[in-house]
């Protein structure tokens, strides 16, 4: 998975943005933003069209949020 891409970690299904490849990891971060995660290459797939989808309104809802 290229930096800049979206994957699932199948082990929690969540949908995360690939940030860095560091020590044997994949580094993800949530659509929304949030903490970094690592994750095995071997468990991360490509993400489906809706899935892609879903993490982007979440992300502008996200953003669009008055304090």
């Amino acid at each position: 998975m290229k930096v800049g891409t979206y994957a699932v970690d199948s082990r929690s299904g969540k949908v995360g943005r690939v940030m860095a490849r560091e020590d044997g990891f994949v580094q993800l971060r949530a659509p929304g933003g949030g903490v970094e995660w690592d994750c095995p290459p071997e468990v991360l797939r490509a993400v489906e069209v809706g899935e892609a989808l879903r993490g982007s309104v979440r992300a502008a809802n996200r953003e669009g949020r008055l304090p």
